[in-house]
């Protein structure tokens, strides 16, 4: 199977919408969406499942829709995980190897990766993540890719992300009684990252900021590698809460006056500009100032970006992010939220469009920030977050071509979801596999 003829599925579960996206790599390499489907999310607060039986429901009609738009049978997806119970932690490994002249080899390196998914985690959380950082060879630091170097000690410096157990078993509960399966479970923030960040902001260091409904997502990169994730609470959720209670309106009023009327800033409103609300039944329509609707959004957008920014400078990497901040997700369509966010982190700041990755497509509604999560989770299926991996499997091509009739399938790691890094080498070595026996039977 090549690229090309691969089809895969990303499924967004989020606070506001679930959203099914189908995509395959056209002949440029650029990724082809097939078919959309959407459905309001009633059963996830703040990106954990509170509802299976509405999950379940809502899974199944933005899959229903996918699969009319595109005309393929779904059964296996990628799935996003977020929510406050994501916590992250660094962690170094390390592993003595047998010979000294021997080259490092990948399969040195997936033994100290997978060597990290048996830490002890809390009680009721557990591994989904084992992001390298960095590596020592014989205790010389600083190595980004120890691979065909000579040592006895390999030592790497590892971003893990955990996740509550329950919070992925209900996942992992509600996608199967969808009758689906689950290819690889990603943290949002990190889809989102492969959807709107190019290799230069990466390399030069940038924060993302994922704003969705009910989750504000943080991911950090420098020199192209994952140094830092967070999810924090508050999202627009809690904007249009804030406007439903200052405004003494209805939900869905306050939802329409924060996206058809809403501003991040408040001087940037008029003075003299008001919108009419039709009343319920039998009264007079509501007046609402637009300048006091802009500054209830400020207000809390301030605090949402304030409490991003105190998490970038706990990263520690709020001095090196010369690319700056990119904002996407929903809530990045707010207007002058750039500006506000450049007014208090310091930073320069751009809305992050999930365009970069995407060729000629029919549904042109994919390119809003608020599916960016949506379509990295495709992208996820064709190429690795960390580059290396993909250096990783070219190495390993020519052995696993020769060897394919004595290839013995490689051990999954013990997490829920797989590991982001482990994952793709295994499925790539499959496919390889796969490839080489199509040939031999050709042949």
């Amino acid at each position: 199977m090549t690229q090309n003829d691969k089809i895969v599925v990303g499924l967004d579960i989020g606070t506001t919408k679930i959203c099914a996206l189908v995509g395959r790599k056209n002949e440029y390499g650029k990724l082809e969406i097939l078919g959309l489907g959407k459905a309001v999310s009633e059963g996830v607060v703040r990106g954990m499942v509170s509802n299976i039986d509405k999950t379940v429901e809502a899974i199944r009609k933005a899959i229903r829709q996918a699969e009319e738009q595109s005309g393929i049978d779904i059964k296996v997806v990628n799935v996003g995980i977020a929510g406050q119970h994501i916590k992250s932690l660094q962690h170094n490994g390390s592993i003595t190897r047998t010979s000294l002249d021997s080259e490092i080899t990948v399969e040195d390196v997936n033994r100290l990766t997978n060597d990290m998914y048996r830490l002890v985690t809390p009680p009721g959380s557990e591994i989904i993540h084992v992001m390298p950082q960095d590596y020592k060879v014989d205790y010389e630091d600083g190595i980004m890719d120890p691979v065909g170097m000579s040592g006895v000690r390999l030592e790497g410096n590892f971003h893990i992300i955990t996740a509550q157990s329950n919070a992925v078993n209900n996942i992992t509960k509600c996608i199967a009684r969808a009758g689906l399966e689950i290819d690889q479970l990603i943290l949002e923030p990190l889809a989102s990252c492969m959807s709107v960040l190019s290799e230069e902001e990466r390399e030069a260091g940038v924060a993302l900021i994922d704003i969705g409904g009910g989750t504000t997502d943080l991911a950090i990169f420098k020199d192209n590698i994952i140094r830092h994730t967070a999810v924090l609470p508050f999202g627009g959720n809690i904007i249009t809460s804030d406007i439903k209670q200052g405004c003494m309106v209805m939900q869905n009023q306050a939802e329409q006056l924060k996206v058809r009327f809403g501003k991040a800033i408040a001087d940037e409103a008029s003075d003299n500009e008001i919108v009419s609300i039709p009343g319920l039944r039998d009264r007079t329509p509501k007046e609402i100032s637009l300048k006091n609707l802009a500054f209830i959004i400020e207000a809390r957008m301030e605090e949402i970006v304030e409490l991003v920014y105190s998490e970038i400078v706990r990263s520690g990497y709020a001095n090196q992010l010369a690319a700056g901040v990119v904002i996407t997700g929903g809530g990045a369509q707010l207007q002058n939220l750039v500006q506000l966010v450049e007014y208090l982190t310091g930073l320069d700041a751009r809305i992050g469009y999930p365009n970069e990755h995407l060729g000629k497509s029919k549904i042109d509604s994919v390119k809003s920030p608020m599916f960016a999560t949506t379509v990295g989770l495709v992208l996820a299926g064709y190429q690795a977050l960390d580059e290396r991996v993909n250096r990783y499997t070219e190495i390993t091509n020519a052995p696993v071509a020769r060897a394919a009739n004595e290839a013995k399938p490689v051990q999954k790691s013990s997490s829920g979801g797989g590991g982001f890094f482990t994952k793709i080498v295994e499925r790539t070595k499959s496919m390889l596999i796969d490839d080489f026996d199509d040939k031999q039977q050709n042949y």
